[in-house]
């Protein structure tokens, strides 16, 4: 019984002898019993120290009786939206509702509500008045705080004021669901549990509240752009686990929501410990009939090997969730999970994936980290690569010789992204030569975003320069090992900073380099990070100087365009964006030139057509990598 699946129907509960939950846990996804879902970490993790969890995975909200499945549990109820924030989940950039829910059985859209955690909140108040309500997970960490809501187009109160939630756990939320856990055991009521690192809770006066800062109060930051981002300036320099203060905003009569200082970070013993419980690695079969769970097909044969990233992308909000130090899985844990990933029916014999946010940061940028903090105003990688990282490969090199050995293993691949700056300041070309030889399955994806350097400054991202050396070591190994490779960069449009001129120069780009992107990536403003910052106040928050924001359909149709300017149905849209620009000496029959001209009013023709099927077709690949 220790290795079934938690309960999701009271007679689930009943085959296991329990009369009543210790915890309900209230999900927006479907019930996937992997630890590449956040409720099945938190829910294993409470079994393993004694307590009963029982799942209500995506309740119909609008039936309030949907979360009384296992009645009142004993100690209170864990709500999360699921592994994504709702609003991301449910629509495109352009606000676009999506036509497909990975996270829900058979992939269909509409089993959970917008802004899911307040929507489950408001249900179970409804019908338990003073049972303990814990939110957690993405979306509850990410809106901790007043935080600019791009759906909605204004600033929204902490989420903890809207949810009528007790406490909040961000971050990945081991350490505090434990304590707090252990707490409400101990009979301490909710309302005194305000002592953990790594939550968020209401507080009525700060009577109790001693070493904070106070940020600027919610009807400030609504009133003024300038002073939301000086709050956020704060917010990202206190998010380490040794350096920050405890934050207190204000919310007038109210009251404040006080977020302690973050939770240290697991140790690897911690982190094997989290890796090695009974989780059953799939979907539960409930959901077998409707077609089971898309997103198990993505880490199903993939390998989570560490935590956190330094790499500072100002378009990430992993600085605020899983924080800049990088937590490792040892090697035993890792290959051991490999061994066991072997005896599955459907292993063909490839590992799909070893890594993490970052899959070649197996160690903290540096000895200070894990003694003293991260740097409050400085990066490890940006603008260039800080004097006292670190650099080396060696363990994870190490990590996949090993994985490589294990018997039916066919092919380690490496595919949750690189970050390539940190490979070009590597002294030894060790680790490139193993992941061109043994890990890449003829083409390697990385994420230079954009090549203008003003862009790349906004974006938190090396200079172009970092990332044509990177090229260049790239061809060279490749040729060097006999292997015809390709090399395929992800890029972004509009984002902060980003003018016109800006996506021609990355239109010429690629023209330069034949490769035109079949899906291109529009910036999209989510909750708390420093580009949705830019995004919302026209402000760089680091230096309070004015940035550029593309915000109309247009322009952003026109920048997103631009970056497939071959594609003919986008020949009116990037005409009219060159013209805007002052560039139609692009349109001709120049070397240079992005297009041939048209005569006027011609359609396209069905031999064009062809040729676009062509060249995205060709698209895949590039010039000889």
């Amino acid at each position: 019984m220790a290795n079934a699946f938690l309960p999701i129907t009271k007679e689930e509960m009943i085959k296991r002898g329990w009369e009543q939950p210790d915890f309900v846990y209230i999900t927006g996804d479907a019930y996937v019993d992997h630890p590449s879902f956040g409720p099945a970490i938190i829910s294993r993790l409470l079994e393993a120290h004694g307590f009963k969890v029982a799942m209500i995975p995506q309740p119909d909200w609008k039936d309030k009786k949907s979360i009384d499945v296992f009645g009142k549990p004993r100690l209170g109820f864990l709500v999360s939206a699921g592994n994504m924030d709702s609003m991301v989940n449910h629509y495109t950039v352009s606000k676009k509702r999506r036509s497909k829910d990975s996270y829900t059985p058979g992939g269909v859209m509409g089993k959970r509500p917008d802004y899911a955690v307040v929507v489950y909140c408001n249900l179970i108040r409804q019908t338990y008045k003073d049972v303990p309500i814990i939110i957690g997970g993405i979306e509850a960490s990410l809106r901790r705080l007043a935080h600019y809501d791009y759906w909605s187009n204004k600033v929204k109160r902490s989420i903890l004021m809207d949810s009528q939630a007790d406490l909040l756990e961000y971050g990945m939320g081991e350490h505090a669901t434990i304590e707090v856990a252990e707490a409400l055991d101990a009979g301490i009521d909710i309302k005194d549990i305000t002592y953990v690192a790594g939550t968020a809770y209401r507080a009525k006066n700060l009577d109790t509240v001693y070493d904070y800062i106070e940020l600027p109060t919610y009807e400030e930051v609504c009133e003024s752009k300038r002073t939301y981002a000086e709050s956020f300036l704060i917010q990202y320099e206190n998010t380490d686990a040794f350096t920050a203060k405890t934050l207190v905003e204000s919310y007038g009569n109210r009251g404040y929501v006080v977020q302690n200082p973050p939770a240290k970070p697991l140790t690897q013993m911690e982190m094997d410990d989290v890796y090695k419980l009974p989780y059953q690695k799939t979907y539960h079969p409930i959901y077998e009939e409707a077609g089971g769970i898309p997103a198990i097909k993505e880490v199903k044969f993939s390998l989570v090997s560490n935590r956190g990233c330094f790499g500072g992308c100002n378009f990430c909000a992993l600085t605020f969730h899983q924080g800049r130090i990088i937590q490792t899985r040892s090697h035993e844990s890792i290959v051991e999970e490999a061994k066991e990933m072997t005896k599955d029916p459907d292993f063909k014999g490839y590992i799909h994936d070893v890594g993490g946010p970052t899959a070649n940061f197996r160690q903290p940028a540096c000895k200070k980290q894990m003694t003293k903090g991260v740097c409050k105003r400085k990066q490890c990688l940006f603008p260039t690569g800080c004097s006292n990282m670190e650099v080396d490969h060696s363990d994870y090199i190490a990590l996949l010789r090993k994985l490589r050995k294990i018997p039916k293993v066919k092919k380690v691949f490496v595919r949750s992204g690189i970050r390539f700056d940190y490979v070009v300041y590597d002294k030894s070309d060790a680790f490139l030569r193993e992941l061109c030889k043994y890990h890449v399955s003829g083409q390697l994806k990385v994420a230079p975003e954009h090549i203008s350097n003003r862009v790349l400054e906004k974006l938190g991202k090396p200079n172009h320069e970092v990332y044509l050396k990177f090229v260049e070591k790239y061809i060279k190994m490749n040729d060097e090992l006999g292997m015809d490779q390709y090399l395929v960069p992800y890029l972004m449009s509009s984002h902060p900073g980003s003018t016109l001129k800006d996506a021609i120069e990355l239109a010429l780009y690629l023209k330069e380099i034949n490769h035109q992107p079949e899906q291109v990536q529009d910036f999209y403003p989510t909750p708390m990070t420093l580009s949705t910052t830019m995004y919302y106040t026209g402000l760089d928050p680091r230096t309070m100087q004015p940035v550029y924001v593309p915000r109309s359909p247009q322009e952003k149709q026109m920048q997103r365009a631009l970056m497939q300017y071959k594609n003919p149905a986008n020949y009116d849209i990037v005409v009219e964006a060159l013209k805007k620009a002052g560039r139609m000496d692009l349109i001709g029959y120049g070397p240079q030139c992005l297009l041939r001209p048209r005569k006027e009013g011609a359609n396209v023709s069905a031999k064009a057509r062809g040729k676009k099927k062509t060249i995205r077709s060709a698209g895949k690949g590039r010039k000889k990598r």
